[in-house]
């Protein structure tokens, strides 16, 4: 049985979205990439104990926990040391991200390539516009202006790229590494919205936000660890705060078709899969990471590129 079905494929039709429950294995799967991340966690919190920020390194706690007490008494957020990406601006040589095997891995893992090939063909490409989201419960976060770990506002994921990105098909894949809640913020989505079009987005304090969003028939989707979300670019989806005692963890990936404009060219994405080519296939995790290595190092020494259509002065917006 394909891990695509057709009634998969119409509901993605209607609604610009579908969720396919125990995709994936928690054990198998999700949890080599949290032991990933727990040795990422490690060496961030040795080196905040050396530099005098904590008190303790805080080894006997889960990770959720662990990364919470590190973010309050440190009084800072790390969202950029855990991330297999690089911000959009003020990038330096020492810049950090993690670009490990494990996520590596997971860009790679062959159920989402499988099923990634009934939504945009068999030569796939993976986009850098990539993501893992840490969320600690906002009542225990230091008020630090990171929006990359508070609520998300209304948007489409095709608005935050450039317009090259407008004739393509880029697949967004939403996939919760934790259970993902009401209480933990999980995604809420307005069905049938990436019928609409594109839509004006204006620069907030959280990030970049649909216009004078009517989010009257948004639908809250509560996910649990294993589940997969297969999204449009155009669907309108935001995400409610963490009012919960736990951390919510979930990476968001793209797929699209091998050749077309990724709507971030400054950032290095590979090719997943190529039935046509299969030598051109990226399987070294190590070449991956170098690949955003040397992107962090050619961005460190020029000004800052565009990253997305939208003026911060539209008067739209004003």
């Amino acid at each position: 049985m394909p891990s695509i079905t057709q009634d998969h494929l119409i509901q993605y039709e209607n609604d610009g979205f579908v969720i396919v429950e125990n995709f994936l294995d928690t054990d198998e799967d999700i949890q080599p990439v949290i032991d990933e991340y727990t040795q990422v966690l490690d060496q961030l919190a040795n080196q905040l104990y050396a530099d005098r920020k904590i008190s303790n390194v805080y080894a006997n706690l889960p990770f959720g926990e662990r990364l919470t007490k590190v973010y309050a008494e440190s009084g800072e957020v790390y969202s950029q040391y855990f991330d297999f990406s690089l911000p959009q601006n003020g990038v330096d040589a020492d810049t950090p991200f993690w670009a490990g095997p494990a996520v590596f891995h997971m860009l790679r893992h062959q159920k989402l390539l499988d099923a990634a090939e009934s939504f945009v063909g068999n030569e796939i490409y993976s986009n850098p516009v990539q993501h893992i989201r840490i969320k600690p419960p906002e009542h225990a976060l230091p008020q630090t202006g990171d929006n990359r770990v508070i609520q998300t506002p209304w948007h489409q994921d095709n608005g935050v790229l450039l317009s090259e990105a407008d004739d393509g098909n880029i697949l967004t894949v939403w996939l919760p590494l934790t259970n993902a809640t009401i209480e933990q913020g999980c995604l809420q989505v307005l069905p049938g919205s990436h019928k609409s079009g594109l839509m004006h987005h204006c620069y907030q304090d959280n990030g970049l936000a649909i216009h004078n969003f009517d989010e009257k028939d948004a639908l809250s989707i509560p996910m649990q660890a294993g589940d997969v979300l297969f999204m449009h670019q155009l669907t309108c989806h935001n995400s409610l705060p963490n009012v919960s005692n736990a951390v919510r963890i979930s990476f968001d990936l793209r797929y699209q078709a091998i050749g077309e404009p990724t709507g971030r060219p400054v950032f290095p994405g590979f090719v997943a899969r190529s039935k046509k080519d299969p030598e051109s296939e990226l399987h070294d995790a190590a070449i991956w990471e170098r690949l955003w290595r040397d992107t962090r190092d050619k961005l460190a020494k020029e000004e800052n590129p565009t990253f997305n259509r939208w003026n911060v002065t539209d008067p739209v917006c004003a």
